[in-house]
């Protein structure tokens, strides 16, 4: 986890300019840089560093004697670094996983560079010998990027938006900022003025492809077939090689554990892994809530279960109402169900941060986008529908789920890894026929939970938990986290605002008090860009108004709750 930030072609000072990246600067608290371009005056970069993998030459950009004109900055994690100088012979000359961009770009230019990455990542790759500047965002988004691009060419890039928006530019009119791709890679010829021009801008991967990096990956070919043990068996060994392969770090590792299935898989195949590689600390699992909480209550039996050093969060509905602006300046976003999911990950990220020394954090994000977990996927009309919906909400999780779990753990200074979004897991899962992923006997993501059932991973119990959105399994059942929230906000928005509503918001107008508050805040933090959320989350196939499952006609408590 780190912030990148940089410069191409400022008509203002940069040493003005450059206060704008200490916007970012939680997300990287090891320490700071700011570089200038040689030979381009009016190019730069700023890096904030996270210190997870070679604590020597970690420091960006980065640049090496073999390659002098190429200048990296890069946000995320190389998986598959070691693999790729093996199989093509690379010469390091650090230990940075970030090197292998510098080697792959030389041998096979930029977009298939991109491809052979198995990993998370944001990038700017200077090339000042052919005069070119890259972009490029994993294929979910998992690690953030936005851009401010001029008409005359000058060119902001930046982890957050949030770092772009004070920047100095000399056009008269307002600048649009917005995500870059998830999944794409962008070129531009950089002039000798510093100033760019955008020449390519094409997808390097759809996740519903198998990668191409697929090819060099140490775990065998999996076993062919459609019968559903080969399916469970190549599910299970999968998402066990996302885990391990995500165990590279010089930092502590942690896992955070909602008691849901999709963070206890996790958590229960992170300590196994732990204790097959040898990790020298025990495992520290994270989980929060109000103390009659489902969550808490699921949480603590399967940390009992697998053995972790276990510690939980104490939550209260005050203490999530005063963190929800602070929460929404991090998010940049307004979304409904996005915010009222963060606060509590925004709390336990800060109690990591100040009482443990746990840095990388596991987390169970994109399950339900990839194995149809959310409630309203058992309303779905058919197979097809059901199946084209999911990759429809893993192309959007950059705007939502990702988005949460980035910004909240970043904010503190943790760095997040999704296991669930390995790339060759989510091909494979995608790729099987759509029949065999839909909701079954009245259980969604039951695919996922036959292939590790019996196995006395986790509690059968918890296998078999019905899913609870994490918003709403903070709170005891009696009364929702969104309920508190919706109580609280009712005094402070007034009926006369909401009759208002589409007229003071006409893009993506507010229908509650509680998304009208929202709104509000984040646009007296960044005025004049709610374009940044195209649309909101909602269930799909079902009538809701609220994102909530707990609203929802369909909803079923667990009987133990």
């Amino acid at each position: 986890m780190c912030g990148i930030w940089a410069l191409f072609g400022s008509d203002e000072c940069l040493s003005v300019q450059c206060t704008c990246a200490m916007k970012i600067a939680h997300r990287g608290p090891d320490a700071f840089r700011f570089e200038n371009v040689n030979g381009f005056t009016n190019c730069c970069f700023g890096f904030h560093r996270l210190a997870i993998v070679d604590q020597l030459y970690g420091m960006q950009p980065l640049r090496i004697k073999k390659f002098p004109y190429l200048w990296l900055c890069y946000n995320g994690e190389i998986y598959n670094h070691h693999t790729l100088q093996k199989t093509f012979d690379f010469d390091f000359q650090t230990k940075v996983d970030g090197e292998v961009l510098l080697h792959l770009y030389d041998r096979f230019g930029i977009k298939k560079m991109a491809s052979l990455l198995d990993g998370v990542f944001a990038f700017i790759l200077l090339d000042t010998a052919n005069r070119k500047v890259h972009l490029g965002r994993d294929t979910y988004g998992v690690r953030p990027l936005f851009k401010l691009l001029t008409d005359d060419g000058f060119l902001a890039v930046c982890s957050e938006a949030k770092g772009l928006t004070n920047i100095s530019h000399s056009m008269s009119t307002e600048v649009k900022i917005e995500p870059f791709l998830p999944g794409h890679i962008e070129v531009f010829d950089l002039k000798l003025s510093g100033k760019v021009q955008s020449v390519q801008m094409e997808p390097f991967h759809c996740c519903t492809q198998e990668p191409a990096h697929a090819l060099h990956d140490p775990l065998q070919t999996l076993a062919a077939g459609l019968d559903e043990e080969t399916v469970k068996s190549n599910i299970r060994s999968l998402l066990e090689n996302g885990v391990r392969k995500r165990l590279m770090a010089h930092r502590r590792i942690g896992c955070l554990l909602s008691g849901g299935l999709d963070s206890s898989l996790i958590a229960a195949l992170l300590l196994k892994l732990a204790k097959e590689e040898k990790l020298p600390y025990k495992i520290q699992t994270f989980s929060i809530g109000s103390e009659d909480s489902p969550d808490i209550l699921a949480a603590r039996k399967v940390a009992a279960h697998i053995g972790s050093e276990h510690h939980e969060v104490n939550f209260t509905a005050e203490e999530g109402i005063r963190a929800v602006d602070e929460v929404i300046f991090h998010l940049e976003t307004y979304d409904i169900t996005t915010i009222r999911a963060s606060v509590g990950m925004y709390l336990v990220s800060k109690y990591i941060r100040e009482k443990t020394d746990s840095v990388v954090i596991f987390s169970g994000e994109g399950s339900d986008e990839l194995t149809q977990g959310y409630i309203y996927f058992h309303k779905a009309p058919s197979a097809a529908a059901a199946a084209k919906d999911s990759v429809r909400l893993l192309k959007e999780l950059y705007l939502f789920d990702v988005l949460r779990a980035d910004r909240t753990t970043a904010a503190h200074g943790l760095e997040l890894r999704v296991p669930f979004l390995d790339h060759r897991f989510t091909a494979y899962y995608l790729s099987l026929p759509e029949n065999m992923r839909v909701p079954k006997d009245g259980v969604e993501k039951h695919l996922l939970r036959d292939s590790f059932k019996g196995l006395n991973l986790i509690p059968e119990e918890i296998l078999w938990r019905r899913k609870e959105a994490f918003s709403d399994g903070m709170m005891s059942v009696k009364k929702s986290w969104y309920t508190c929230l919706q109580e609280h906000l009712d005094s402070i928005v007034n009926d006369d605002q909401m009759e208002k509503a589409s007229k003071t918001f006409p893009h993506n107008p507010p229908t509650t008090k509680e998304a009208y508050y929202f709104r509000q805040v984040f646009e007296k933090l960044y005025p004049g860009r709610a374009q940044w959320l195209s649309h909101y989350w909602m269930p799909r196939w079902i009538e809701a108004a609220d994102p909530s499952a707990r609203t929802l006609s369909i909803y079923k408590p667990d009987k133990d709750q």
